[in-house]
């Protein structure tokens, strides 16, 4: 995998939702376990991290989310069972991420929004821009969505948003920026609104599930209100960031699937199995029968 030095060390996984949009499924394991063919949605923004120079992984857990921990442990006893069949090639793959990464758990005691999310991350932070990605937003991008970003961040020096154009009728479905374009895919932002209807939003560019924040953040969510489902919002946080310094926005090259919805997670399956010289034709032949 690459390995790039970078100024930013450490990425942040909020994963303390309830997956209730896949019920009955995460009624006992994490949405971010689901798997796209073998591999967790999880692992995917994790090898991202790891490929972008980020090796340092805070998980923000919640209630029954063990399984979180568990995947990204060591497994001596499956370990020593493949060994001794002569599976080395599966033991190597189960060990591919766990080896590279250091990963530390912060413990959300109930999903009060993505502001409060961060806010927990605060104390293994500390003082120096980090990354927070959102597992449910699997991006194939080469280079990686924040190896993209990491470039944007380096040449802007303050914290920069991940966005794409989304069509005109999901618009209300995102946060959407009001920026002024700096060259061909960033942008300085002037404005956030989230999920404006239609006719009111103020660009086409969406904010997707990728940051990196500058420690200013945190104490911008600090001073940011509960909305009105009690919940702190990154993106009231970011508005609120704005009015002292600039934010930046970097529009995403490369394929991005939503898997925090049913059609999204079925799509991204299929795209990653088509991948795969072992199914895609076999895969292909089913495809055709299927009416």
């Amino acid at each position: 995998m690459l390995t790039m030095p970078s100024r930013v060390r450490k990425a942040v996984f909020p994963a303390a939702g309830l997956g209730t949009r896949f019920l009955p499924a995460t009624k006992a394991q994490p949405k971010e376990m689901l798997p796209l063919v073998d591999k967790p949605i999880i692992q995917y923004g994790v090898e991202e991290a790891l490929a972008s120079g980020v090796e340092n992984i805070i998980i923000i857990t919640g209630r029954g989310k063990n399984a979180i921990e568990d995947h990204f442990d060591v497994a001596f006893e499956l370990e020593a069972f493949l060994t001794a069949r002569g599976k080395t090639e599966l033991v190597a793959e189960i060990r591919k991420v766990s080896d590279l990464i250091n990963v530390s758990y912060v413990r959300q005691g109930e999903p009060l929004g993505l502001g409060h999310a961060v806010l927990m991350a605060e104390p293994l932070v500390g003082d120096e821009a980090f990354a927070v990605i959102l597992a449910d937003d699997v991006i194939d991008g080469t280079p990686p969505a924040l190896a993209q970003m990491i470039k944007v961040f380096d040449e802007v020096d303050g914290p920069v948003i991940l966005v794409e154009r989304v069509r005109p009728e999901d618009i209300s479905n995102y946060g959407v920026i009001a920026a002024e374009t700096m060259r061909p895919g960033v942008y300085q932002v002037t404005d956030m609104v989230e999920k404006p209807p239609r006719e009111q939003a103020p660009s086409d560019l969406a904010i997707i599930g990728r940051y990196i924040l500058t420690p200013d953040i945190f104490g911008a969510l600090r001073a940011t209100r509960e909305d009105r489902s009690g919940e702190i919002q990154l993106t009231n946080g970011l508005k609120r960031l704005l009015k002292d310094r600039p934010v930046y926005a970097c529009e995403v090259t490369g394929v991005r699937h939503d898997t925090g919805n049913k059609l999204g997670f079925l799509k991204a399956v299929l795209y990653f199995a088509l991948q795969r010289p072992d199914l895609a034709g076999p895969l292909r032949e089913y495809m055709k029968t299927v009416s």
